[in-house]
């Protein structure tokens, strides 16, 4: 399907002002708007050019947080939000209700012409709160969560795929919830959970009372033809591709030159965006040349920025603040889009599309051949579905925060839950043919094929990108070098970044 340029160019742009959440109920019913700055201390960074506190009745915004420790606010329930302004239409948070007042952060599809999309929640929560709330997340897809204060509890969501980050735990006196876990650490709170995707959450003086919304369930699969199922493959992808172009003139890629980078790159060239794909690598790494190839046969531009090992050892620790957890994966991975982000943050892209979620929904990782082999089709099935309900925790957090750091907007068109949904009903044999399948994706690839990408893009074999970059190699010899294991390393650097926080 083609989109004729003048749509794209027609159209307002549209952007999320970057924000950062937080919310405490005090247990005990004393005053929680020193707790609430606190809080808010741990998300200050350079871009913040704004931050709010709120307790249901009151709200006050300032451009220090030193100027909130003078505010005249007296709540056992308050709420607050650290401001990064990109439009000038962009307004800062928190945002005042008849008796109760609301923090939000992320975005909802598809992007509406007029108002922000915290003002649109606003509106849909201003009564019945903890049923509006579950309608929210129920009718509208998107990257979101939300904190609303009223006068004894607060009432929170989040998106049905948990896109963007948020987090909860409790102690003996709080109760709290923060775009970071980093925050809550700070207030006493050591065990910060991710908040359950598609749920909502009644936060009050006993805790927390979660209610699920809009969740994924494991279903026995039906047979269908491949035919047919690419073609909606192809139509889901091809709706979720323009609500997340919706309004843009250009957009930056995250590419690897890989199957799932080169459709979503295709897609939205094919809707008249400037598409630009960025790439990063240690240098003398050979997957560059194929990523340049491919690149070519998209007449796509590629910039490609090269690192060395010592970049890698300069930038680990920043990771590790930023993505909150010393998982060698994670920040072998986390690593490359830090660098991704940070490039496309200095071209002045301010939207970031990827490819996260592909390998969940359609049989992506080489370890599936290995449960495939020992454990049979139905364990396999069943393991990819877990993965599915886990993406927020494999891959979208660590992403989206690494983004934010850079006042970057991340966008991923493989996460709806339409998507989630239709690849969740998929028999396995559209996802990995037999045990032997080195390819996988096989879906994917079919459709891939439909849309007109050349056959030596849909038949490369899946890389990681800690291994393509060469970064996974760097940090394996980072932490050789002191006598450690690669996960050893990362915990202590991890333990001196945060100081005995955690």
């Amino acid at each position: 399907m083609f989109y004729p340029k003048k749509y794209i160019i027609a159209c307002t742009e549209r952007f999320v002002g970057m924000g950062a959440i937080v919310a405490v109920v005090n247990k005990n019913g004393r005053n929680a708007a020193e707790t609430a700055v606190a809080m808010l201390k741990v998300l200050k960074r350079q871009s913040a050019k704004a931050f709010g506190v709120a307790s249901p009745t009151i709200l006050k915004i300032e451009k220090s947080i030193e100027s909130l420790l003078n505010q005249d606010i007296n709540s056992p329930v308050v709420i607050g939000y650290a401001f990064s302004k990109i439009l000038t239409s962009d307004k800062p948070q928190p945002i005042k209700m008849e008796d109760a007042t609301l923090v939000f952060e992320g975005i909802i599809y598809p992007l509406k012409a007029e108002g922000s999309d915290a003002e649109f929640a606003a509106e849909k929560l201003k009564q019945n709160r903890e049923a509006n709330a579950e309608a929210l997340i129920k009718n509208f897809e998107g990257n979101f969560a939300f904190a609303v204060a009223e006068s004894e509890r607060i009432v929170a969501g989040r998106d049905s795929l948990g896109v963007y980050p948020f987090y909860c735990g409790e102690n003996v006196d709080l109760a709290a919830l923060a775009s970071e876990r980093k925050v809550l650490w700070k207030i006493g709170i050591k065990k910060a959970y991710s908040f359950p995707p598609g749920h909502v959450a009644v936060v009050d003086k006993y805790g927390f009372k979660f209610k699920p919304v809009k969740k994924l369930t494991y279903l026995r699969t039906r047979q269908t033809p491949m035919r047919t199922a690419a073609k909606k493959l192809q139509r889901l992808l091809e709706e979720s591709v323009k609500e997340r172009v919706s309004g843009l003139r250009e957009v930056a890629v995250a590419f690897s030159g890989g199957l799932d980078s080169s459709i979503i790159a295709f897609l939205a060239k094919n809707l008249g965006v400037d598409v630009h794909l960025i790439c990063v690598s240690l240098k003398g790494q050979p997957e560059i040349e194929y990523a340049k190839e491919t690149a070519d046969a998209l007449k796509l531009p590629l910039h490609v920025h090269f690192y060395d090992e010592k970049d890698v050892e300069e930038v680990i620790s920043e990771v590790l603040r930023i993505i909150e957890e010393p998982d060698p994966i994670k920040t072998s991975i986390g690593v490359p889009v830090f660098w991704t982000a940070e490039k496309i943050a200095e071209m002045e892209f301010r939207v970031m599309l990827a490819g996260q979620g592909a390998d969940e929904l359609f049989g992506g990782y080489k370890r599936y051949l290995n449960d495939y082999s020992q454990h049979g089709k139905e364990f396999v099935q069943k393991t990819i579905f877990n993965d599915i309900t886990r993406m927020h925790e494999i891959n979208f957090e660590r992403d989206s925060k690494i983004c934010s750091f850079h006042n970057v907007e991340l966008r991923l068109p493989f996460a709806t839950y339409q998507l989630a949904k239709f690849a969740v009903g998929l028999p396995l044999q559209l996802k990995i043919e037999s045990p032997d399948d080195m390819l996988r994706k096989v879906i994917l690839r079919k459709m891939g094929e439909n849309i007109g990408l050349p056959h030596f893009i849909v038949n490369k074999p899946k890389k990681a990108i800690q291994y393509t970059t060469g970064v996974n190699e760097v940090v394996k010899r980072l932490a050789k070098q002191e006598g450690l294991a690669m996960k050893e390393y990362l915990q202590k650097v991890f333990q001196k970044v945060f100081n005995g926080m955690v």
